[in-house]
């Protein structure tokens, strides 16, 4: 098994907090400093919810691995898996993290990966989910399964008994993309687009940059629409704006099949500057996620299909 067998649903980085990287900073401290004074020895299970979703499982993952639990903590027999989970966390200490979202608290994080059934376990790596395991699996199929998963990934991972971070770091970030950020989290738009359009002079085909730009595309064109009225106007099917727009708050909410769908299906039943005008905008979506995302390149078939 190597790492293009797993799946890879895009990327998370964005899809929750787009400012997340300035706060990781202050959480890998506080993580520094807890490892300390805990001998280095990493904590079993980290408790995880929407707010610190982006720091402690999307930038942690940069630099090791995170098993991430998708659960219902109420449930006895999910709290027999967790406590399964717990156990092999503890023989890999310092390999991988666990991870745990309780989905009844927490629901935008499976929003964002399309969760159907709990429990679930995701490994998460560079930012993107890059394998699963759907249901409650068996502690021989678990082993099997973390066997395979950490043999694809060796040569990025730390040897075992050894902390993350202990060996060659993520690059730091650009500074541009350190502004924009900072810029979003101030709200100021403006500013983080020219810190992203300023890398992208200096460096055009900078996937950060780009998937930047497009997000804050989504935030602009969102900000100031009433949901009730456009809710009102999708019952025009002439309204093709209104179908656009409802397009980038489903992307906005995670359903990405939903938005593509919504707009290769005006593309399929319109004509001239209307259906061009559908096939633009469902381009610019695409941008929003990594090119390898499959529910992209779902829809790029899917819009080939409609167009001819």
């Amino acid at each position: 098994m190597s790492p293009a067998d797993f799946t890879r649903p895009g990327s998370l980085y964005g899809a929750v907090d787009l400012g997340a990287r300035k706060q990781a900073l202050d959480a890998q401290a506080r993580r520094e400093a807890a490892a300390q004074e805990s001998g280095g020895v990493p904590a079993p299970v980290i408790d995880v919810d929407d707010a610190s979703f982006a720091t402690e499982v999307v930038e942690r993952s940069m630099n090791s691995l995170v098993l991430l639990e998708l659960t219902v903590t109420r449930a006895e027999q999910a709290r027999q898996y967790s406590l399964l989970l717990e156990k092999l966390a503890a023989e890999n200490a310092g390999r991988w993290t666990l991870a745990r979202v309780d989905v009844e608290t927490s629901q935008q994080i499976a929003q964002v990966l399309r969760v159907q059934n709990v429990p679930a376990l995701y490994a998460i790596f560079q930012g993107q989910p890059v394998a699963v395991v759907p249901g409650i699996a068996t502690e021989a199929q678990l082993r099997d399964w973390l066997s395979q998963l950490l043999e694809a990934l060796a040569q990025y991972l730390p040897p075992a008994g050894e902390a993350p971070g202990a060996g060659p770091q993520e690059p730091p970030a650009d500074p541009e993309i350190i502004e924009a950020e900072r810029a979003i989290d101030a709200g100021d738009l403006d500013a983080a687009t020219a810190a992203y359009e300023r890398l992208l002079t200096r460096s055009p085909n900078n996937a950060d940059a780009k998937l930047g730009l497009a997000g804050l595309g989504l935030i602009r064109r969102t900000q100031d629409v009433d949901p009730a009225e456009l809710e009102r106007r999708l019952g025009d099917p002439a309204d093709i704006d209104a179908q656009l727009l409802a397009a980038d708050f489903e992307l906005l909410s995670g359903d990405v099949d939903a938005a593509f769908d919504r707009l290769v299906a005006v593309v399929r039943r319109t004509a001239g500057d209307d259906r061009n005008k559908a096939r633009v905008h469902l381009l610019g979506l695409f941008d929003t996620l990594p090119a390898e995302d499959p529910s992209v390149a779902r829809a790029r078939r899917n819009l080939a299909s409609a167009l001819f």
